[in-house]
């Protein structure tokens, strides 16, 4: 049946840069429709598997499918938001010249763009909030901004799967939330997105799946599954004891809430 084929399956993914493992031996699969956090500690390989399913880095072993396509064939059915640091933001180009580069990949390169791409854009731009934005150049924005542009570019390529290299990294609760908002409507149209996210307090109730990586998969499943104390504190090696701090709780009363809250918001059919 072509409805069971996952929107991403990665097979025994080995994943160096130069004699530094980045990914040991990964196996998951990703169903079509879901919102999938990747979590791990700094340097765990979290952008590297996006990148790999993205096709920008060659793995050593394994491969990467899109809708059971290898990657390489499926490329105009996967849009990717990358970290804000690793953009150029002094490029003079306007919020709306930014938007319409997501239809870039549907055009021969002597072709103009047509009233559907502008619509496709603009479009994109009013989903993130952004549309009064249109005419500024993209380094005279706010960080939240900026990000939120990124992610309408993504839109208007009207990809299948949607892959966000820490989108809440340096934002504000209000654009955070506004940004989640984005997603959740996306999820809710049928797109895939996997997010490489930082916060674990917020893990539990932003994503339907969760990955935890360390160079190898430690776990992958409901936020519940992997919010596991003991496992959490294998992977991130003691360093926990910061998020209780924050919580002014122990550890594994703060990830308990943060799974009663999941198990809550499921129950009031609030997350799928």
């Amino acid at each position: 049946m072509a409805g069971s084929v996952p929107a991403i399956q990665v097979d025994n993914l080995t994943v160096s840069y130069g004699p530094v493992p980045a990914l040991l031996d990964i196996s998951l699969s990703i169903p079509a429709g879901q919102l999938v956090g990747v979590i791990g500690p700094n340097g765990s390989g979290k952008s590297t598997l996006i990148k790999a399913i993205l096709g920008f880095v060659k793995p050593d072993v394994g491969t990467v499918q899109l809708f059971g396509e290898d990657v390489s064939r499926a490329k105009g059915r996967v849009a990717y938001v990358p970290q804000r640091g690793s953009v150029d933001w002094d490029f003079p180009v306007t919020v709306r010249e930014v938007a319409l580069m997501g239809r870039y990949g549907n055009k021969r390169w002597w072709q103009d763009m047509s009233r559907n791409d502008y619509a496709l854009a603009d479009r994109a731009l009013e989903q993130v909030r952004m549309s009064e934005f249109s005419k500024r150049q993209i380094g005279q924005l706010s960080g939240g901004q900026q990000q939120r542009v990124f992610m309408a570019r993504a839109l208007a390529q009207d990809a299948d799967i949607l892959l966000l290299d820490e989108p809440f990294a340096g934002v504000d609760a209000a654009t955070e939330r506004s940004i989640l908002d984005v997603l959740t409507r996306a999820r809710q149209s049928g797109k895939t997105m996997v997010v490489v996210h930082h916060d674990l307090e917020t893990a539990a109730e932003y994503f339907d799946a969760l990955i935890l990586l360390k160079q190898r998969l430690y776990a992958y499943g409901t936020p519940e599954q992997v919010l596991n104390a003991e496992l959490l504190s294998e992977v991130y090696e003691g360093k926990l004891r910061v998020f209780a701090a924050l919580a002014g709780e122990p550890i594994d009363q703060v990830l308990e809430d943060a799974r009663s809250s999941v198990l809550s918001k499921n129950k009031n059919g609030d997350v799928s």
